[in-house]
């Protein structure tokens, strides 16, 4: 078969020829048959496909019978690698990008390479397909309009925490990915600082045989993997946006729970302790509170 073919079943297919370009192509994300046309016209047709890791590439270019080379290209070897590959488009050849699993760039090192590729005036070609963070955010229920991802958290726990804590109030569903191995500590952290109650899932080997989609609080979502002797699996973690209360106090309301926290804590707190029932800012009710014991 020629080395710019590909296979759909026992069907051949020649791949077109197409133009010099640095092409980011997405790939499935598990299931192998969720794969677009254009990206197998793509990776049959282009001189050179570079990924993060050529054993897994290989199983999806030998799986649609394309004969293809692959060069490497990943965080620890783009300062060389990155070079190679512009000097491939700087001599008119076509380069096709993709990553492990899903869209190019969605938290891997392919954005140096592009935005060099950009700089130097090179074309650059989208090949839209699977995305593990699309996929996870329109199967849980989760809020769609407006969401927040946050790639990896970080595997020191106070950078981890300290990066929880600058999200927690983002209105907007928060999106993460997550190792199985860490998981368990990354939803303690999110308990602790985002509150058990929140809204949350996780998506774990979405599209493959073993997919599971939990839906639930936090804190539920804590006791069931905290339960798992073995995590597999990519995962995909999902926060709802806080709940901010929308209930309207009357002044005399607030003013109530002004005297009652008052009678028990000190000036400061008792305004730190009512901004958390009444959702006011606790400089507001500090001089609420100032003004009431002045009557």
């Amino acid at each position: 078969m020629s080395e710019k073919a590909y296979c759909v079943g026992a069907h051949v297919y020649s791949a077109p020829m197409i133009e010099p370009a640095l092409y980011l192509v997405a790939t499935p994300i598990g299931n192998l048959a969720d794969i677009t046309l254009r990206a197998l016209q793509v990776l049959a047709g282009a001189d050179i496909v570079t990924c993060e890791d050529t054993r897994v590439t290989r199983v999806l270019l030998e799986y649609y019978g394309i004969q293809k080379k692959t060069f490497l290209y990943h965080e620890y070897n783009a300062q060389k690698a990155g070079p190679k590959l512009l000097k491939a488009l700087a001599d008119n050849q076509s380069v096709a990008l993709v990553s492990d699993a899903g869209t190019p760039l969605i938290s891997d090192p392919g954005f140096k390479l592009v935005g060099e590729a950009r700089k130097a005036g090179y074309k650059i070609i989208p090949i839209p397909g699977a995305s593990a963070l699309l996929t996870s955010l329109v199967v849980t229920g989760l809020p769609t309009d407006s969401f927040f991802f946050a790639g990896f958290l970080s595997a020191k726990k106070t950078q981890r925490q300290k990066r929880l804590e600058t999200l927690k109030s983002i209105p907007a569903t928060l999106v993460f990915y997550e190792s199985p191995h860490r998981l368990v500590e990354s939803l303690q952290d999110m308990v602790a600082i985002f509150t058990a109650d929140r809204p949350a899932a996780i998506c774990r080997e979405l599209t493959k045989k073993f997919e599971t989609v939990n839906v639930d609080n936090l804190g539920h979502l804590l006791e069931i993997y905290s339960k798992k002797d073995r995590i597999r699996g990519e995962i995909v973690v999902l926060v709802g946006e806080e709940e901010i209360s929308t209930e309207i106090m009357s002044s005399q309301e607030v003013d109530e729970i002004l005297r009652e926290l008052t009678s028990e804590y000190p000036a400061a707190k008792a305004a730190v302790l009512a901004a958390k029932k009444t959702g006011l800012k606790k400089q507001e009710l500090f001089r609420r509170l100032t003004l009431l014991k002045g009557m």
